[in-house]
């Protein structure tokens, strides 16, 4: 939390540096605190990771006070400079083609280890490509976006982990984050704080039930048919169908990029978010539908222990209902 509000509210390049390394050596702990062989290579991939993304920030920022003597974030002018920070920032996010390791730090990783890498982590770079956003290069950030969600959506296709299934539809989401930066930066806020929201909601729920994959998903709509019944709207959220929340944040993104005369980009994102809509239903479709084989020597968990928490019930309902206030989001964005 600290890392985070240091560099969202910076404006110098040393202090938000400064942010980014405080959240790396923050999380570094929380990945590996299992102690299980995967955990600690997740946490050595996360952590080259971030420190290559860092020192390339570094260097951006100071090539462009070597050359303009602008230490300020948002008077980032220099041409490299621009294409350095770039990189680093699609490193830091995990967009294509800097997105190997996120799958991988995510399947080490506990499932709210990996709640707080795909939601809270996400948001100091987002900030720092919020500030810069009108010095980079639009046709970069146009093709590493569309490549970003094509890459989630095919990936995804074929996973049977969900930590994995859900590091897919980071990529993608991102991807939508990106491509509409420049022309309406609210919009990509817009869409992070959905995105957060839901995905919160899916994995504290997967976390109440213990569900690592999609086998163990099989069989818990024996333990909390209602929670399962949630999940499968906020999948669909997720998703992007209508009437639900996760709709909004697609439909004002194509609507803008329509806007700006980029109806092809408009076109392969709508097709390629079809590709992430397959995997939520084939979750939905798991979790809900499905009668689970029965072996004689598989033990089933017919109850789960704790009771269903009021921050899954909140974070269900805002990632199912907030359609309705889109005419006020639109308005004040």
């Amino acid at each position: 939390l600290l890392g985070t509000s240091i560099t969202i509210s910076s404006n110098h390049w040393m202090t938000a540096w400064t942010g980014l390394e405080i959240n790396t050596l923050a999380i570094i702990p929380l990945i590996s605190k299992s102690h299980h062989p995967r955990a600690v290579e997740a946490a050595i991939k996360y952590f080259l990771v971030q420190a290559a993304a860092s020192a390339m920030v570094l260097f951006s920022s100071m090539t462009n006070a070597w050359q303009t003597g602008q230490w300020d974030i948002t008077q980032l002018t220099h041409p490299t400079s621009c294409l350095l920070l770039t990189t680093a920032i699609a490193m830091k996010l995990g967009l294509v083609p800097f997105h190997f390791w996120f799958p991988e730090v995510l399947q080490g990783s506990s499932l709210l280890t990996s709640l707080l890498l795909s939601t809270l982590m996400k948001l100091p770079p987002i900030t720092i490509l919020f500030l810069t956003s009108h010095s980079l290069n639009p046709h970069l950030l146009a093709l590493m976006a569309i490549s970003s969600a094509a890459l989630g959506g095919w990936m995804g296709l074929n996973q049977t982990q969900t930590r994995k299934i859900l590091a897919f539809s980071s990529i993608s989401h991102l991807g939508w984050m990106t491509i509409i930066i420049l022309y309406n930066p609210q919009l990509t806020l817009l869409t992070f704080y959905v995105y957060s929201i839901t995905t919160a909601a899916i994995f504290l729920t997967l976390n109440t039930t213990k569900t690592l994959n999609l086998s163990t998903l099989m069989t818990s709509w024996t333990k909390t048919p209602t929670l399962n019944a949630t999940l499968m709207l906020t999948l669909l959220s997720l998703a992007g169908l209508p009437p639900l929340a996760g709709f909004m944040p697609k439909w004002f993104i194509i609507q803008e990029l329509t806007k700006q005369e980029m109806t092809p980009a408009a076109l392969a994102m709508a097709l390629l978010s079809l590709l992430g809509l397959f995997f939520y239903l084939r979750l939905a479709y798991y979790s809900t539908i499905t009668l689970p084989p029965n072996p004689a020597n598989h033990m089933k968990q017919w109850s789960i222990n704790s009771p269903t928490s009021p921050t899954i019930a909140t974070l269900a309902s805002l990632s199912t209902l907030l359609l309705p206030l889109s005419p006020m989001v639109l308005a004040s964005i």
